[in-house]
């Protein structure tokens, strides 16, 4: 693996990069996390056969904080600089795999022009603009709020570590989650509720991009009947597959039943059988 900077107009970010071939495959990580969140997708044979790339978003992990935080801390701003540095790294088309924030990221990158070859949304409902779409996509639960709050003390560090990535893994993003520029998550959550970015479910209605769409069964966040009830253009394996049992971070929480999804996903993008799904229904995996 090779981990290294780039530099863009908001600051330079770091990216761990696989030495695999074909398609580049982008992982974005959410709120206040890191590229390291990806860890067992790296460790996979995913990495030999497949160009793998996770990048620190500004302001977290070991990015630079932003220059110009009000505008890089929204999701446009994210996905302006994410294409910035993509194209650096002469990446103009990729599968882009987005967790929470990075999976609304990732359909604001397809909005200002990104190719993408596939996309796969973790933890993440597509919502329409302002604070209707956020209330339709999203539970209404505490733990959320903070997703927003400038400063966590160590006792909401450790909460909302535990709702994103599970109790056995909270603990080792604390670091992550304070490290995270206090200036992004409510400068994010203004954003938000202002309705800035695209009208994410237009794009996943309209995208002739492979869709797939993976929860986890006790999502703490999402609304797991809007995302299921969204008519999706091209909505891979015709169904949203939801894996029993974990929450938020499936990917962390349950590689041995997320990493086949994966595999077969990006398997069916790169052999192109990938056909015009029904509307959408759960299924659970086992």
């Amino acid at each position: 693996m090779l981990s290294r900077k780039i530099d863009t107009s908001q600051g330079r970010m770091d990216f761990l990069e696989s030495p695999g071939n074909g398609t580049p495959v982008v992982f974005l990580h959410g709120n206040s996390t890191c590229r390291d969140v990806f860890r067992h997708q790296f460790e996979t044979t995913l990495a030999t056969t497949q160009h793998l790339v996770a990048i620190d978003l500004l302001g977290h992990g070991q990015s630079d904080d932003a220059r110009e935080p009000q505008q890089a801390y929204t999701v446009p701003g994210y996905a302006a600089t994410l294409i910035e540095a993509l194209r650096s790294l002469d990446i103009t088309r990729a599968v882009l795999v987005g967790w929470s924030l990075g999976g609304h990221i990732s359909l604001e990158m397809i909005g200002q022009g990104f190719d993408a070859a596939g996309v796969m949304l973790i933890g993440a409902p597509p919502i329409k603009p302002g604070i209707l779409g956020m209330v339709r996509g999203f539970q209404t639960q505490l733990d959320l709020l903070l997703a927003t709050k400038r400063v966590l003390t160590a006792h909401e560090i450790n909460r909302f570590a535990r709702a994103c990535v599970g109790e056995k893994h909270a603990a080792q993003f604390h670091d992550a989650i304070a490290r995270t520029d206090r200036r992004a998550r409510p400068i994010l959550g203004r954003g938000l509720m202002a309705g800035l970015g695209v009208d994410q479910r237009w794009i996943v209605e309209n995208l002739s991009t492979p869709i797939a769409v993976v929860n986890g069964s006790e999502e703490p966040f999402v609304r797991l009947g809007h995302v299921a009830g969204i008519a999706y253009e091209t909505l891979w394996d015709h169904r949203c597959h939801i894996i029993d049992g974990v929450g938020h971070a499936p990917f962390l929480e349950a590689p041995e039943r997320f990493n086949p999804l994966l595999f077969r996903f990006l398997d069916d993008i790169n052999s192109s059988r990938i056909d015009t799904p029904t509307r959408p229904q759960i299924r659970t995996v086992a």
